[in-house]
């Protein structure tokens, strides 16, 4: 067998087209322990996502976390889960929806959008066979990750390239690294913000609050830390807030390592045992909202404040499908597009055809 997987069929004089794939961090397929198992068994086997000797995470994977994380986690799942499917699934679809009809209006070139999951389905390998069966001759890859990491962004890198590597005839391929400090990003994350006191009142205090990884990756050259530091700063001063009325911190600790600080969870109990009576969080490293926001967010580190003590917290929903971020996310599209110029015209086409065709082509 070959190094090359299967090509689909080739037509002279097809038009080529644009792919856009967007690709966010994936789901189970239900909130059950055994889908749950598969999932993080390929989630928790990426060595992107846990950097720990193979042979010492095999056994600890496979006799500790996969024998007894499935089960609670399934009920955290099953908390959220919606009668779509999951929550990050049916907002990232719904996205790439919109995207395609705002995009329409102003990308004259044929073009695909698609969307994928780093782990489970649909895959990032499917996803990347369907468009170029397509007759997607180049394609844009957009994790939906505002910041870079390793772990995230890094690893659907590394997924995309091994597909593309595998195929014989290779469509152009280019990345969007981050976003993390984009104006449209930046500007419909404070909207989304201000919106939310518009109709809600406003709070004590406001969290920004994204997932964290280990301490051990910036020390190691990982710019994520930099970056979410950045977009909370941005953030906080389109609003308009001071230093001291916001808090910027990291959530979603796996593990006894130390991880980027503050940890969310101990800020939000120490603003409770300081009398701030509302807090309110976003969660501006998602753009879907998912298990990291509505559950460990909007429940249980609400529970954990008003056991500490708080009045009221308050979360407010990611970006999902607000015009204001697909606006965004369409000039994002479009400035990675700029320099891929426009298909041959139909002229062109037929006339490539009938070259092809009578040097013996079959179609």
């Amino acid at each position: 067998m070959g190094p090359f997987s299967k090509e689909p069929p080739f037509a002279h004089g097809r038009t080529p087209k644009t792919g856009i794939l967007l690709v966010n961090l994936g789901s189970p397929e239900a909130p059950t322990p055994q889908a749950v198992r598969r999932y993080l068994r390929e989630f928790l086997s990426d060595p992107y996502v846990v950097e720990i000797p193979r042979p010492v995470w095999w056994l600890i994977l496979n006799l500790f976390v996969l024998t007894m994380r499935p089960k609670a986690s399934a009920g955290r799942y099953a908390q959220v889960w919606t009668r779509e499917g999951s929550p990050l699934v049916v907002h990232t679809a719904q996205q790439a929806r919109l995207l395609q009809g705002y995009l329409g209006e102003r990308l004259k070139q044929p073009h695909v959008i698609d969307y994928a999951m780093r782990y489970g389905k649909p895959s990032i390998g499917e996803k990347l066979a369907s468009l170029k069966a397509q007759g997607c001759e180049r394609i844009l890859l957009l994790p939906l990750y505002p910041q870079y990491s390793a772990s995230t962004t890094g690893t659907v890198f590394k997924a995309a390239f091994d597909v593309i590597g595998a195929m014989r005839n290779q469509p152009a391929l280019r990345t969007v690294r981050n976003f993390h400090d984009h104006e449209g990003y930046i500007k419909a994350s404070a909207q989304a913000i201000q919106d939310y006191w518009f109709k809600n009142g406003r709070g004590d205090h406001l969290v920004l609050s994204f997932h964290g990884v280990p301490k051990r990756t910036l020390e190691l050259g990982d710019p994520y830390h930099c970056e979410c530091l950045k977009t909370g700063r941005l953030i906080a001063e389109q609003i308009g807030l001071k230093p001291g009325f916001y808090s910027i911190t990291f959530q979603s600790r796996f593990g006894r390592a130390e991880w980027l600080k503050p940890y969310t969870a101990e800020v939000i109990h120490d603003l409770a045992k300081k009398k701030i009576a509302r807090v309110d969080v976003a969660c501006p490293g998602f753009v879907s909202d998912c298990l990291e926001t509505l559950e460990e967010i909007a429940i249980e580190a609400k529970g954990e404040f008003l056991r500490a003590g708080g009045r009221e917290l308050h979360y407010i929903p990611c970006l999902n499908e607000r015009d204001d971020w697909i606006h965004a996310l369409t000039d994002l599209v479009m400035k990675n597009l700029l320099g891929w110029g426009q298909p041959p015209s139909t002229e062109a086409l037929q006339a490539s055809r009938e070259r092809a065709l009578g040097h013996g082509a079959k179609n």
